[in-house]
């Protein structure tokens, strides 16, 4: 009876568990964010993390970012920021960005689960985490737009159509 309610309790887990996650990302606000380089700008659909708790969670466990999606930390006011890749499964492209919106610095192709910390001296407002290699194909620089309601700048008159 015992090995039959634990198999049981294992199958609902293994069957419940991915549905908690969806929901837990369902819960995120999902926003779009237009970054400006010399030649282009690309819209991605991002979501926004605000709160300590969903800041230290971040990406952690997920198993892929898909293209054209990113994930935007809002630190609620310019500071210093490091960041990690602790329980991180996926390469990523972390873009440290200015209260004004420009792009300060880019760690480029960050190492999967890396105790390593990444970050700036500068003050930052956010940092946006997208898919590595995004920003290498999408020919991102540091000095770039990003153009979001986070950095008051995302008057639609204002930001540039993709």
């Amino acid at each position: 009876m015992h090995r039959y309610a634990l198999t049981l309790i294992l199958f609902a887990l293994l069957v419940l568990f991915p549905s908690v996650l969806r929901a837990e990302e369902a819960l995120t606000k999902i926003e779009p964010l237009t970054i400006a380089t010399d030649d282009d700008a690309t819209m991605f659909t991002v979501e926004i993390v605000e709160t300590e708790e969903s800041r230290a969670r971040g990406l952690m466990f997920r198993q892929r970012l898909p293209e054209g999606r990113g994930m935007l930390f809002d630190f609620g006011r310019p500071r210093p920021v490091s960041m990690w890749m602790k329980n991180t499964y996926i390469s990523l492209d972390m873009l440290f960005i200015r209260a004004d919106g420009t792009i300060a610095y880019i760690a480029e192709n960050t190492v999967p689960k890396s105790l390593d910390t990444i970050g700036i001296s500068e003050p930052v407002l956010a940092v946006l985490e997208l898919p590595a290699g995004t920003t290498r194909s999408k020919q991102i620089r540091a000095g770039d737009t990003v153009y979001h309601r986070l950095f008051n700048n995302a008057a639609e008159e204002d930001a540039p159509s993709p």
